[in-house]
C-alpha cells in the first residue's frame, strides 16, 4: 500500500460523491471498499473533455462489461499479447515502488499487470463502469492494495509535478482532437517516462476507421514528433506493428487468426511492412533540458 501527499487541488462535486472545496484531498492507496474513502479527481460537468471522442459511449454500462470479451477473445487474444508485450518491454524490470499513472485505463488490463510486476500504480478513467470492472479485476487478483482507481480528467491530472516515474497512456491519443494539451500534462506528471501508442495515417486502418462509433485519430509519424517536441519530450524508442489492423483479427477465431499473425510479423520485419504498420508504441522521455528536440 502506498500514500501520497496531501493535494491542494479541491476535488468538485458530482452526484456520485462531494468532496468539499475546503477539503483536503489525500492521495491514498486504500481499496475503493474502505469505508470512508475520499475520492479524488476532477468529475462530473469540471472535466474539460470537449476535446476527447466517445467519452459518453464508454461510459456506458454495457460497453464497460463487454469491453474485453468484444476486443480481446479470439483473434483478438493476439492484439492483447502484443500490447502488454510492448508495454511491459518499454518499463523494463521495475523496482519495487516504481510509480506508474496509466491515463485512459479502462477496465485495468494493464494496471493490474504493472501491480503484478510490483507497480504502484494509479488507474484514471473518465468512465465509471469501466472502473469498477478494473477494480473488480484487481480485486480477484489480490492486488487491491497496489492499485488505485481514479475517476478524473486527463487534462488536468490531480498530481503534483514529477510525481511518477512513468506514465502509460495505451489507447488514448486516438481520442484526441488534440493531443499536445494532453501530452503536456502527462509530461507534466512525469519524472522520467511516457508510454503510448498510436494507430497510423498509412496503413490499412484508413479504410474502416470512419466506421467507429466515435471516429479515431490516425497520426502520421511527423505528427508524433511534432507533438513530443510541443510537450517537451524525447523520443527514446519505436516499435510498428500490426499490417492487417485489429479490426481484422477481432472478426476472427483464434486458430484462424494466428497463421494470419504469423505472416503479418514476417511483413512486419521488412521496410515495406513496418512503413504500413497500423500501430505505433512510442517510449518518450522527459528533456533533462526542457528541450524537446
Amino acid at each position: 500500500m502506498f500514500s501520497r501527499p496531501e493535494a491542494t487541488t479541491p476535488s468538485l462535486a458530482s452526484r456520485d460523491g462531494v468532496v468539499s472545496r475546503a477539503s483536503p484531498l489525500r492521495f491514498a492507496g486504500a481499496p475503493a471498499s474502505v469505508p470512508g474513502r475520499i475520492q479524488y479527481g476532477f468529475v462530473g460537468r469540471a472535466c474539460s473533455t470537449d476535446n476527447v471522442k466517445g467519452q459518453d459511449w464508454y461510459q456506458a454500462d454495457e460497453v464497460a462489461e463487454e469491453y474485453e470479451d468484444v476486443r480481446f477473445s479470439g483473434g483478438g487474444e493476439l492484439i492483447d499479447r502484443r500490447e502488454k508485450e510492448a508495454v511491459l518491454s518499454a518499463l523494463g524490470p521495475m523496482e519495487e515502488g516504481h510509480r506508474v499513472l496509466e491515463v485512459a485505463c479502462g477496465t485495468g488490463r494493464f494496471t493490474t499487470m504493472l501491480a503484478d510486476q510490483g507497480a504502484e500504480i494509479v488507474g484514471l478513467d473518465i468512465s465509471r463502469e469501466m472502473l469498477e470492472q478494473g477494480r473488480e479485476k484487481a480485486a480477484e487478483s489480490g492486488l487491491s492494495d497496489r492499485v488505485e482507481f481514479v475517476r478524473g480528467d486527463a487534462s488536468r491530472l490531480p498530481f503534483p509535478d514529477d510525481h511518477f516515474d512513468t506514465v502509460v497512456a495505451m489507447r488514448f491519443f486516438h481520442l484526441m482532437d488534440d493531443p499536445v494539451p494532453f501530452a503536456r500534462e502527462l509530461r507534466r506528471v512525469s519524472a522520467d517516462q511516457v508510454f503510448f501508442d498510436t494507430f497510423n495515417s498509412r496503413s490499412l486502418r484508413t479504410l474502416y476507421t470512419w466506421l467507429l462509433p466515435m471516429g479515431s485519430r490516425l497520426y502520421s509519424e511527423r505528427q508524433v514528433v511534432d507533438m513530443l517536441r510541443a510537450a517537451d519530450l524525447t523520443l527514446a524508442g519505436e516499435e510498428h506493428d500490426f499490417v492487417l489492423p485489429y479490426g481484422f483479427y477481432r472478426e476472427l477465431p483464434g486458430p484462424v487468426a494466428r497463421p494470419f499473425r504469423l505472416l503479418d510479423e514476417l511483413a512486419g520485419n521488412t521496410v515495406p511492412g513496418d512503413y504500413v504498420a497500423s500501430v505505433s508504441y512510442w517510449d518518450a522521455r522527459v528533456s533533462a533540458d526542457g528541450d524537446g528536440d
